[in-house]
């Protein structure tokens, strides 16, 4: 009696270290079951912010052949106008900046893409300035000109923030980074206002020297890609407000 009791046991514990897979199973289920309610959820909001939803949804779940995952960095999604609201003013920008970009051959040295800031225009320094200087190339003037005729049309405000790689820079005009950094900064903006008429309380400039890469600087071709001129079209939460002075 005492064996067959010991053999039922037995067979008890068996059946129960078989059912694992329902409880992966019932998992997934229970993972997709809250995605479509998040979807219902967003109903009335923009198409754009569920497209956003979906993709991060997918890369984060690893479903995507190749088992895509995130990147580190800022940028939200790559560059598309499809992913924002097509009555939205960046993603008309977007199209703008894309068809300049394609006009001038400027695909090497110009980059867009979405960030929590806004639309992120990324200019490497060829085609803006000469090494360890901050004057505007003369080769920069046809495309800076374009892009101060889309700003002009515009309401949106505009952030233009200078970056350098991490090789220090010791002269009389830029003691470091920080400075090299802020008069190319400086520099665009300058040449917006002045050819382009567009109103100063809409632009600012700021130099951040090597302390925000793209990438490591552990390599040329990393060091020159950190090397760069970022245009930024402001999400609406994002534009510039002044602080009020205090009493």
């Amino acid at each position: 009696m005492g064996a067959s009791n010991k053999k039922d046991r037995i067979s008890q514990g068996g059946n129960s270290s078989g059912g694992g897979w329902e409880v992966v199973y019932s998992g997934f289920v229970l993972i997709l079951l809250c995605f479509f309610i998040m979807l219902s959820s967003f109903s009335a909001m923009e198409e754009a912010k569920i497209m956003q939803f979906v993709k991060s949804f997918v890369n984060a779940m690893s479903i995507l052949p190749g088992g895509v995952k995130f990147d580190s960095g800022s940028t939200v999604l790559p560059g598309s106008a499809d992913i924002v609201d097509s009555s939205d003013n960046l993603a008309n920008i977007y199209s703008e900046l894309e068809e300049l970009s394609d006009r001038l051959s400027q695909e090497n040295d110009m980059t867009l893409a979405y960030s929590p800031k806004g639309l992120v225009m990324r200019l490497s320094n060829p085609a803006l300035f000469d090494v360890a200087v901050a004057t505007l190339s003369p080769q920069a003037v046809p495309l800076l000109k374009k892009v101060g005729e889309i700003i002009a049309r515009t309401s949106v405000d505009v952030r233009i923030e200078g970056h350098t790689d991490d090789l220090p820079i010791r002269t009389a005009q830029f003691p470091s980074n920080w400075e090299l950094s802020t008069a190319r900064a400086v520099n665009v903006l300058r040449y917006f206002i002045e050819t382009g008429g567009i109103a100063n309380q809409r632009l600012s400039a700021v130099g951040f020297g090597e302390f925000q890469p793209v990438v490591p600087n552990d390599s040329l071709k990393h060091r020159a890609q950190n090397r760069r001129v970022e245009i930024i079209f402001l999400h609406p939460d994002q534009q510039l407000i002044p602080v009020e002075a205090t009493p």
